[in-house]
């Protein structure tokens, strides 16, 4: 399973919002020019961001700011605002039903899960090194 656009498109719309909101108006329609994602689902991202106390935005036409500071907001921030109420947050996600008769299908959690936990663990801790301050910083 691949992490959803939804990540990167959000990941982009607080680099807008931080990088452009001094000097404009920050709207959905604005950031859909940015990143090339439709506005409609820049407003569900956004209202992501909104509920996860990432972002505030006027309705309207009023645009969009952070909540916090830059440096406040890590990437794990975002991959969990981003995934919040959905039942397969991890990266790895098993099929739903291994046959407990075959020594295979009665061990694969017991042998695999400890690995596959790690790797999130690993992820989410590379994630939390991350601010969007930090990506700003790259920018040219």
């Amino acid at each position: 399973m691949k992490i959803s656009v939804r990540f990167t498109a959000a990941v982009h719309t607080l680099l807008c919002i931080y990088y452009f909101s001094k000097d404009n108006r920050v709207t959905s329609e604005f950031i859909s020019g940015s990143t090339g994602v439709n506005a409609v689902i820049i407003r569900k991202i956004l209202l992501q961001l909104q509920k996860a106390g990432l972002v505030e935005t006027a309705a309207g036409v009023g645009g969009s700011k952070l909540s916090r500071e830059a440096d406040k907001i890590t990437l794990l921030d975002v991959y969990n605002a981003i995934n919040e109420g959905e039942e397969e947050r991890e990266v790895f996600n098993f099929h739903p039903a291994p046959n407990p008769a075959c020594p295979i299908g009665k061990n694969i959690h017991r042998v695999l899960d400890p690995t596959l936990e790690n790797a999130q663990k690993a992820m989410e801790a590379e994630l939390a090194k991350t601010t969007i301050e930090d990506l700003k910083g790259e920018m040219r």
